[in-house]
């Protein structure tokens, strides 16, 4: 009999570690979602994350003096996030609004740039030593290492801005073979 108590004791508290990595994958996700604009499918995920919580929280609140339990709750908690954000990093959803300066030839950067069917738009500026031009160009997220890799190759010494373009519309826009559309979408 003992066996068999610390056999459902161990299910337990791999029950609440497994359950709650679950919950806290789709509360990073349904956040990311949300975030980029997405508020249907932050819908659809918060839904099921919440059922998945409240099925976790019955199990912890039948036994708070079970220590076990809480390990394997704040286990899951902390393995959870770290699952949920790789997992958002590998779908790299969303579009990046990139704004490139340099100084090495950065009108012929950008025909290059286009030439690898980019959209680029040139902007004049000054700085502090005086008139340069900002490229400016969006691309999916999961273009923008290779993007920067381009980048980076004709110029070391690049300034570069990446940052989430949440709303867009019209425009050139090189997408994925995932995804296939050369143009912009409308607004989202």
């Amino acid at each position: 009999m003992p066996s068999l108590f610390i056999e459902y004791t161990i299910l337990g508290y791999l029950f609440v570690f497994v359950a709650r990595i679950c919950d806290v994958t789709m509360q990073t996700l349904r956040m990311m979602m949300v975030v980029r604009g997405e508020k249907l499918k932050g819908a659809i995920i918060g839904f099921f994350e919440v059922i998945l919580y409240v099925v976790v929280l019955n199990a912890i609140f039948s036994s708070l003096d079970n220590i076990g339990n809480l390990i394997a709750y704040a286990l899951g908690y902390a393995t959870g996030c770290y699952v949920g954000l790789s997992i958002e990093e590998r779908l790299a959803i969303g579009i990046q609004y990139v704004q490139v300066i340099t100084m090495k030839e950065p009108l012929r950067l950008a025909e290059i740039l286009r030439d690898n069917g980019h959209g680029v738009t040139v902007l004049e500026g000054a700085g502090r030593s005086g008139p340069h031009f900002i490229l400016q160009v969006l691309l999916e997220r999961k273009q923008v290492e290779r993007f920067s890799e381009t980048v980076s190759a004709w110029d070391e010494d690049v300034f570069m801005i990446v940052s989430d373009a949440k709303k867009f519309r019209g425009g050139v826009m090189r997408h994925s073979k995932t995804t296939g559309a050369a143009f912009a979408e409308k607004w989202k």
